[in-house]
């Protein structure tokens, strides 16, 4: 059987993939991407990116391309919980932001930045088989000229909730499916129907209908503006159902509007629709994120009980992921920094299913107390500080990696402060080739010396910035702060603290 040789497996090309190949590319190490559909994906599921992973998008450089193929760069801030609404159009800055673009535009932004970079997709090629060695992970493949084999060093799966390589890795995927079934469209509705000054409609036969979420005997409806389009609303159905559905397999009018009239108790008349999609959710966990050379990234390791996070996670997952297996692959990563990835990505899972099972619990119950329930948490995102603590945990801009170090910033994602010196105009740019970075930032020449004695593996820079937090910062490719030098500190204790970052992450001095 013919064979051929790879980096880095990536089976699975959705927005964790793809992400993947493209952050393993910038850091000089080649993957072959292998997904099972011929086509790229049309099915019409996220509808847009939020939270951390614009910054780590900025900080790469893509974030301009995706805006450009945005149709709305910057949507209202304001988001729905559980059957309540984030809203945080009252607050000068907002702690939660979003960019309306839909996931196969995504998807296909990411391959271009992939095979830029170096990496192969193989479209309509199956894996079927995986198997382990000591220095070697060799997938089985069935491709459309025939079955051939892929060897290399690792393997990670970013195919999807229903995973084939989980399977074969023999990883637990410990949870619970949600009775839900929701169908939503974004729709311009029929002429008969009334579109009120406050984003309310009036339908004949049913009455008003507010913006919001309605509840009813039999499910949920959702109705929201999109845009500027008058006529063009956003709705949803949710309601219980035991039936299996493919949600691969489209949407049809015909079955949104059976949903409709069994959720409203009427017809509710539409017109032509932009986005057409169905979901059930599911709260899901890989019980470990590594399987001796095989990885899992994206949905294949985690599903979440809420719109809005999994992409996001998912192609977060990937950046924390690549830097590692190239670091093992050029042969300086410390032994245990492969494992760092499941203690990191599984905790930041946690925070996901945290946030999400909260919605999940908010929107479910129909009784009076349910209600109560959703009263009170509305009554407490008035207050300014839980507005934007919860903003926080939704975009994940409160995770702080454990174990990192002691002081505040370690294990946070590095701010993007205004430099005034050096290459630049800040952070954001220091990040873009997805390499380490040494930031002096009060000209600490004692610091510089011992960051040199790594300079190979990691960029070194000098700068000035307004009401600087710390003397110096160690940033890890991911964005993440790695360790961080007190003002004034001492230069004995946070030379000794440097060393001991520089070398668990990068390494032994070369």
């Amino acid at each position: 059987m013919q064979e051929m040789t790879a980096d880095v497996i990536v089976v699975g090309a959705g927005p964790a993939g793809l992400m993947l190949a493209g952050e393993l590319g910038r850091a000089g190490v080649r993957p072959v991407v292998l997904e099972r559909r011929e086509q790229p994906g049309t099915a019409q599921k996220a509808s847009g990116l939020g939270g951390r992973i614009l910054d780590v998008l900025r900080y790469r450089g893509l974030l301009d391309r995706m805006a450009a193929a945005s149709g709305d760069g910057s949507p209202t801030p304001i988001f729905p919980f559980g059957g309540v609404y984030l809203d945080f159009t009252g607050l000068d800055d907002s702690p939660l932001h979003a960019m309306a673009i839909p996931q196969a535009r995504v998807e296909e932004l990411l391959a271009e930045d992939a095979v830029e970079l170096g990496a192969e997709i193989r479209r309509g090629h199956e894996v079927v088989a995986v198997t382990q060695g000591d220095d070697a992970v060799i997938a089985e493949v069935n491709g459309p000229e025939g079955p051939y084999r892929v060897r290399a060093r690792y393997l990670v799966g970013c195919d999807g909730g229903r995973s084939r390589i989980r399977e074969l890795a023999g990883i637990g995927f410990p949870g619970s499916t949600h009775p839900e079934v929701n169908r939503l469209a974004v729709v311009a509705v029929h002429e008969t129907v009334t579109v009120l000054d406050d984003g309310a409609i009036e339908v004949p036969g049913l009455g008003r209908i507010d913006t919001g979420f309605t509840h009813t005997d039999t499910g949920v409806f959702a109705l929201g503006r999109v845009g500027a389009e008058e006529r063009v609303m956003f709705f949803q159905t949710t309601e219980n159902d035991d039936a299996e559905y493919d949600n691969d397999e489209p949407l049809t009018m015909a079955e949104l509007g059976g949903s409709v009239r069994r959720v409203l108790g009427a017809e509710l008349p539409l017109g032509a629709p932009t986005r057409l999609s169905r979901y059930q959710f599911q709260e899901r966990q890989a019980e470990n994120y590594r399987a001796g050379r095989v990885f899992l990234a994206g949905d294949a390791a985690h599903l979440l009980p809420a719109t809005g996070a999994a992409m996001n996670l998912g192609m977060t997952d990937s950046v924390n992921l690549a830097w590692k297996l190239a670091a093992d692959i050029h042969g300086w990563a410390p032994a245990d920094l492969l494992d760092t990835y499941h203690e990191e990505r599984h905790f930041a899972g946690g925070r996901a299913l945290l946030q999400t099972r909260a919605q999940a619990a908010l929107r479910r119950g129909q009784d009076p107390a349910a209600e109560a329930l959703r009263a009170v948490f509305g009554e407490l995102l008035s207050d300014e500080p839980a507005l934007r603590r919860m903003g926080a945990l939704v975009a994940g801009t409160d995770l702080r990696y454990p174990d990192l170090g002691t002081h505040a910033l370690t294990g946070t994602f590095a701010p993007d402060l205004i430099l005034h010196a050096d290459q630049g105009t800040g952070v954001a740019e220091l990040m873009r080739a997805a390499r380490p970075v040494f930031l002096d930032l009060a000209d600490r020449a004692d610091l510089r010396d011992i960051a040199e004695g790594w300079a190979q593996r990691v960029d070194i820079h000098s700068a000035k910035t307004v009401d600087r937090p710390v003397d110096a910062l160690l940033i890890r490719p991911d964005g993440h702060i790695a360790w961080a030098a007190t003002i004034d500190e001492s230069s004995a204790t946070s030379a000794a603290d440097l060393r001991t970052a520089l070398t668990r992450w990068f390494g032994v001095q070369p």
